[in-house]
């Protein structure tokens, strides 16, 4: 069985395209229920956030499935499907893992070091462990995942004064604004992206921040915390003529502002410019907008140039997460070349154990006068015996892991020590997931 991930980011495709694929973690967990209906696929994680969709698998051969695993992917998108071909991304074992390594490390970010993507991996992850779609090559897969994303951030700098697209979101602003200490700003969400957009322009200066949410609560909630104001989601559009900025990012499905309602915001604002950024996916701000004389719009990809400013003084500690990910991808890929032999090796332990356990017993049976002593030494001998034994096999079968030779090291290690008589076979929904590395 093969290791697989098919996706698109911000690196390989347009907003347009991404925000088709941006699915909510309740279409998530719709899909995920549908996965028994894909034989092909053992074992799925689908990683869903602004910047990337991404369907991680276990699956029988690479190359057969990929059709299987678009179709399954796709079905989450509700609309028509747009052509992706030209987007999308696909890859297998050692390469599937690096990538997943890299994005946890946030080495694969639009902004290398920002914190958000290892806790987005950990939500995706838990969701699917939570709908019973992962098991030994996933959870195994994922723990490391994880592990490693910690790890980078624990043993390098690339997190130190790290930034997020919240951050270069307000950089963007003073940017275009300069001083943001008269500037009044409109936030459009309630959610992480917008309270650490908030926290940002309130430490860059602003004293005027005005929130919006369809849940009025939350929104009074976040603008407290920034000494803002709360505004009725209906109404957020009475508080633009007011603002100089509207910073938007709200888990709608659709335009929440459209062409219509800037043309006629703009007469009463009375010449003054306005700026959206819209770092929202799918988009918040229909495209549009940015035709209307004095409206500046920005969304999540105009982003990209001002970060690449911020990572310069990053590009050594991503060296540094780069040998760390080699040695992480390196252990895993042996572990995961061993996993296939495990039950075998098991079972094959479990017998040699079975039958020492007997023979000790018959032999004590005979030895009606044995010390205690004298039984610790025939353990220990009878001990000793089975692991000298039972070593230079399991070297040969250990070496033979990811070979062409492993099928028939397993086939001859079950006959000869007729494992299959005692039950050591494990049963075949746990064959179906026991990942077997294959090297291409």
């Amino acid at each position: 069985m093969q290791l697989v991930v098919l996706g698109l980011n911000h690196k390989t495709a347009p907003v347009e395209v991404r925000e088709c694929f941006a699915f909510s973690e309740e279409q998530v967990k719709q899909m995920l229920h549908h996965l028994r209906e894909y034989e092909e696929i053992s074992e799925c994680v689908i990683l869903s956030t602004c910047n990337r969709s991404e369907l991680y698998a276990v699956v029988e051969d690479a190359e057969e499935a990929l059709p299987v695993l678009l179709e399954f992917w796709q079905r989450g998108v509700p609309t028509e499907k747009p052509a992706v071909d030209n987007y999308l991304f696909y890859y297998a074992d050692e390469q599937c893992i690096r990538h997943l390594f890299r994005v946890a490390s946030s080495l694969d970010s639009l902004i290398i070091g920002e914190g958000q993507i290892l806790s987005q991996v950990k939500k995706a992850y838990s969701l699917a462990k939570d709908t019973a779609t992962t098991s030994t090559v996933m959870n195994t897969l994922f723990h490391r995942a994880i592990s490693v994303g910690k790890r980078v951030r624990t043993e390098t700098k690339i997190a130190f004064n790290a930034v997020s697209v919240s951050y270069t979101a307000v950089e963007l602003a003073k940017k275009l604004l300069g001083d943001l200490a008269t500037a009044k700003v409109l936030i459009l969400g309630a959610g992480e992206m917008s309270e650490l957009t908030a926290r940002h322009l309130v430490e860059n200066g602003v004293k005027t921040v005005f929130v919006s949410n369809r849940n009025f609560d939350r929104a009074q909630q976040l603008a407290e915390k920034f000494k803002g104001k709360a505004v009725i989601f209906e109404d957020f559009m009475k508080s633009a003529e007011e603002a100089d900025i509207v910073i938007t990012s709200t888990g709608a499905p659709h335009y929440i502002i459209r062409y219509w309602d800037v043309a006629h915001l703009m007469p009463k604002r009375q010449g003054r410019p306005i700026i959206f950024i819209d770092i929202a996916v799918p988009r918040d701000v229909e495209p549009e907008v940015a035709a209307i004389a004095g409206a500046n719009l920005y969304n999540i990809d105009d982003l990209e140039a001002v970060a690449e400013s911020n990572m310069k003084g990053r590009e050594q500690e991503a060296r540094y997460a780069e040998a760390i990910i080699d040695e992480e991808q390196a252990e895993l890929v042996a572990k995961f070349r061993y996993l296939s032999f495990r039950p075998t090796l098991a079972g094959l332990r479990d017998k040699a154990e079975c039958i020492r356990q007997r023979e000790v017993k018959r032999a004590l049976a005979k030895m009606p006068g044995a010390t205690p002593e004298d039984r610790k030494v025939l353990e220990n001998l009878s001990r000793m015996l089975v692991r000298k034994l039972m070593r230079d096999p399991i070297i040969k079968i250990t070496e033979a892991a990811g070979t062409d030779k492993e099928s028939y090291f397993l086939d001859a290690t079950r006959k000869l020590f007729k494992l299959e008589d005692i039950g050591e076979e494990p049963p075949s929904e746990q064959k179906k997931n026991c990942y077997r590395y294959a090297r291409k």
